[in-house]
């Protein structure tokens, strides 16, 4: 059998171990006098033997610790080295910590057994107070360092099983934030398929009926060109609405919600926050209401309010909502949602932040800007901000209300 490649710290311990013994030695530094073996150099068979378990003591701690221990008997009969003493101590921490489950359970019992079996020994042997210094000898050597290594042992499998909490979390975070991407495409797909789809069929058709018009050359020409690429164009978005769509499984259409809806947003948002002391204001600072907007960026506003409202009513403390809506010189729009933060937040469950995540993907889509988190308030106290900016196009823009 191949014994295992020992591990350099283990090899940079022994060697240091055997050093030290062996400049002791040559100073004829020992332990005790009394000795059953008088030739100086046999204090040197267990401090090499001593030394070689060092080597094992990740790869084979049990097989170290058991040989280990007879080296130290074998080292009570010689004049003793304190480092063989040292060496055995770090032997029975390793045990402990990278031994088995078993091991590591047993150790400490059995040591600290020992140790009251000896010093009990002892007393009745000597019948003095020597033997209590030598039980406690016994306990250091021997019981101090498997408490220890089991403390270790402890802390480093708490550690392990955090950190394994830790990645199961961020795992399902990165779950959750996925499973809420498709969501809000697969949404975002059935508002497409009603604010366009409607659109591309009327072209279709009524560039069929002007094709049955004796009409000029040219403009028959014209609405042929017209009726052939609105037709390849719906099937096209068709297409691609379908890969959107494909994990969703609902293809039902629906209304596309517009800017128009949100006071009666705000009034059903209302109606459910008066238990919780919200009040909810609309601020449209927009000049005659900001005319209408392409239907993606209106949309994109509305599910923004419907969204930042679902989340304080969850969890804003009582106080002031404001729902604000900006134009800029740029022609952008500027949504801008404000609710009291509360004081403690409340416990996270699974699918929490799915919301954020769902405003910030369709924000990212129109190319705005989007940003959520607490800010002063300007008395002391916070405010859970909400705030997009939806790049609007001039060309874009439709007729004014």
């Amino acid at each position: 059998m191949t014994l295992p490649r020992p591990h350099r710290d283990d090899l940079l311990i022994a060697a240091g171990g055997l050093l030290i013994g062996l400049l002791m030695w040559s100073f004829g530094l020992h332990t005790q006098d009394d000795r059953l073996i008088g030739e100086r150099w046999a204090t040197l068979v267990p401090l090499v033997v001593m030394t070689a378990m060092e080597t094992l003591r990740r790869s084979l701690p049990q097989t170290a610790l058991t040989i280990g221990t007879l080296a130290l008997v074998a080292d009570q009969f010689t004049y003793g080295s304190l480092v063989t003493a040292l060496m055995f101590t770090d032997v029975v921490y390793a045990a402990v910590v990278y031994g088995s489950p078993a091991s590591a359970r047993r150790i400490p019992y059995t040591t600290g057994l020992i140790t009251i079996g000896v010093t009990i020994g002892f007393l009745v042997w000597w019948q003095n107070a020597i033997a209590l210094v030598v039980g406690l000898i016994t306990g250091m050597v021997s019981f101090l360092p498997a408490v220890t290594g089991a403390i270790v042992r402890n802390h480093r499998q708490a550690a392990d099983a955090a950190r394994l909490r830790a990645e199961q979390t961020a795992l399902l975070a990165e779950m959750d934030r996925t499973q809420a991407v498709v969501a809000e495409r697969a949404r975002m797909a059935r508002e497409l398929h009603d604010m366009v789809a409607n659109h591309l069929s009327a072209i279709a058709i009524h560039s069929t009926a002007a094709l049955s018009l004796d009409d000029p050359g040219t403009t028959r020409q014209a609405l042929t060109v017209i009726r052939e690429n609105s037709v390849e164009g719906l099937a096209e978005m068709r297409r691609l609405i379908g890969l959107l769509r494909e994990s969703s499984g609902d293809a039902e259409p629906a209304a596309a919600p517009t800017l128009d809806g949100l006071e009666a947003l705000l009034s059903q948002a209302r109606t459910n926050g008066t238990s919780s002391g919200l009040d909810l204001v609309l601020d449209d600072s927009r000049e005659d209401g900001g005319g209408r907007l392409p239907a993606p960026v209106e949309l994109a506003a509305y599910r923004i309010v419907q969204e930042s409202l679902t989340n304080a009513l969850k969890h804003a403390a009582p106080g002031e909502v404001r729902v604000t809506l900006d134009g800029r010189p740029d022609g952008s729009l500027t949504v801008c949602v404000t609710s009291p933060l509360a004081g403690q937040p409340a416990p996270r469950a699974p699918g929490a932040g799915a919301g954020l995540v769902g405003m910030r993907e369709r924000v990212a889509l129109l190319g705005g800007e989007f940003e959520a988190g607490p800010v002063p308030d300007g008395e002391g106290g916070k405010l859970w901000r909400v705030r997009a900016v939806l790049p609007v196009g001039t060309n874009d823009r439709g007729p004014a209300r």
